[in-house]
Formats: structure tokens, C-alpha cells, sequence
């Protein structure tokens, strides 16, 4: 049951261009959004449907796979971890971070 513990799958659409950092220690690290989407029927019957924007972080070789072949648009399927932190902005105000960190990405979808 261990295995379960902060354990996160979605699939949706890559939202932006996904942004590509190599550090000075010689890690990679990349960052795109994602858009996920959820339908269901209001009291009139009508199709309703929400999106969610999810901000996704891949390190190391999953950033490399990222890099090379996730694209804006692309359906992808992501499974990792939810994190959060919180930061001070320029202007010292807190600022509070939720993001999936990738352990595994799979392409979907037609080849291009």
C-alpha cells in the first residue's frame, strides 16, 4: 500500500512550449503546463466541461525525453508526485507553488 502514498497520473494536452534548463551542477530540469479536462451534466442536462491547469517539473533523463519529443498540443500521460512550495516574489509577497514531479512520461496520440 506504500506504493500509493503521494502518487499522481494525468492525461491531458501539454499547454506551452516546455521550458529546458541545464544547471550548473549538470542536471537538467523541465518545466510545461498541462491541461486536463473534466465533462459532466449541469441539472438542465447540458454537457459541461472544466479545465485544470497542472504545472509539470521533469528532471534528469525524463527532462531529456521532454526536450526531445513533447511539443505544445501533444497528448501525454504523466505519473509522479504532487509538491509544494512557497517563495518570496520581487515584491516580498509569499507566494505558494503546487507542481507534478515527473517519474515517468508516456507520448500519446498520433505520430507526427
Amino acid at each position: 500500500m506504500s506504493s500509493l502514498r503521494n502518487r499522481t497520473q494525468l492525461i491531458g494536452n501539454v499547454g506551452g512550449e516546455p521550458s529546458i534548463v541545464n544547471l550548473e551542477s549538470g542536471k537538467k530540469v523541465a518545466k510545461f503546463s498541462l491541461a486536463t479536462n473534466e465533462y459532466y451534466k449541469n441539472g438542465n442536462g447540458e454537457k459541461v466541461q472544466n479545465t485544470y491547469w497542472h504545472t509539470i517539473v521533469a528532471w534528469g533523463k525524463v527532462a531529456d525525453i521532454v526536450e526531445k519529443y513533447v511539443d505544445v498540443g501533444k497528448e501525454v500521460a504523466i505519473e509522479g508526485k504532487l509538491t509544494s512550495r512557497s517563495y518570496e516574489d520581487k515584491d516580498g509577497a509569499k507566494r505558494y507553488v503546487t507542481e507534478v514531479v515527473v517519474s515517468e512520461v508516456l507520448l500519446l496520440g498520433s505520430k507526427d
